[in-house]
């Protein structure tokens, strides 16, 4: 019984098809090009293209898939691909599981910590409603899509996640080089949370939920500790035995830098907390920062 997995040549798919397989599991890879080995299927959700005979007999299903939030400039169209590669992705590969006489036991389908929007510096847990604003909007939508799937008793997992950290890519890969220079700094105020989560965390949940049957609805994969901007720019920099610069960077400098992105994505506050991980027996591998980028780094 296989395991499908969109989005599986992103940070978070790549870890953890490799884990997945590591321990003996069957992981077949939806693709958007011709399959090149039986381990692939093709899927192209702008056209709703789904083959139905990869999803038949599967165990689970893991929904990765969408545009990367902070690869490009937020132009009016690239907002539209982030939403469209989300939602309608979504949409195409639960109405196939929801076609299918045997569906799979369990769909763990992605989100983020921006649902909640700014929270400040207030502890949050999944009891929290959804905050406002554009990244907010965008999980609530591509949340809707994934509840879906409970309507044909699939139990659905949404995973909230927060910043995964790896030299491989995300926050910390894309900005390693900067620190490296001795040129890290604060964003803005720097007194914004940043909800962190180790890769090792962040894979060995996903297995935690895929075969935890007690565990459904909206899920928050972060470590239990958040971190100020501040703190988080500190730890990195003493993590790779630099100095910081001295003054942070402004927030209008971001925005004039990185435009909507760096109001939506950078400057918020997430201060969330992993509540129903830990209520479901998951024990963190890395519940510090300092710990988590010494093995990262």
């Amino acid at each position: 019984m296989a395991i499908i997995v969109t989005g599986a040549s992103g940070l978070l798919g790549t870890a953890l098809v490799a884990a997945l397989r590591a321990e003996g599991r069957d992981v077949v890879r939806l693709v958007r090009r011709e399959p090149r080995s039986p381990d692939e299927a093709y899927w192209q959700p702008a056209e709703q293209v789904l083959d139905l005979a990869a999803l038949d007999g599967a165990e689970a299903v893991v929904h990765l898939a969408g545009a990367s939030i902070g690869d490009k400039r937020w132009s009016a169209a690239y907002k539209r691909e982030l939403v469209s590669s989300r939602v309608q992705g979504t949409r195409v590969l639960v109405d196939a599981l929801r076609r299918l006489s045997e569906p799979p036991e369990v769909l763990l389908s992605a989100s983020g910590v921006d649902f909640y929007g700014d929270t400040g510096d207030r502890e949050i847990d999944e009891g929290q409603g959804k905050g406002t604003g554009f990244l907010a909007d965008l999980c609530e939508q591509w949340e809707a899509e994934a509840r879906r799937a409970e309507e044909a008793g699939i139990r659905t997992v949404r995973a909230r996640s927060g910043l995964a950290l790896s030299r491989r890519g995300g926050v910390l890969g894309r900005t390693l080089p900067i620190f490296k220079m001795g040129l890290g700094a604060p964003l803005g105020s720097g007194k914004q949370y940043w909800s962190w989560i180790s890769l090792h965390d962040w894979v060995e949940a996903a297995r935690h939920v895929l075969t935890n049957r007690d565990v459904s609805g909206p899920v928050n994969f972060t470590s239990p500790s958040p971190v100020t901007n501040a703190e988080f720019t500190r730890a990195v920099a003493r993590a790779l035995g630099r100095s910081m610069m001295p003054l942070p960077v402004p927030s209008f400098a971001l925005s004039i830098g990185l435009g909507e992105f760096a109001r939506a994505g950078l400057l918020p506050s997430h201060r969330v907390l992993p509540r129903k991980l830990v209520d479901n027996g998951y024990s963190f591998a890395h519940t510090r920062l300092d710990e988590a980028l010494s093995a990262v780094l």
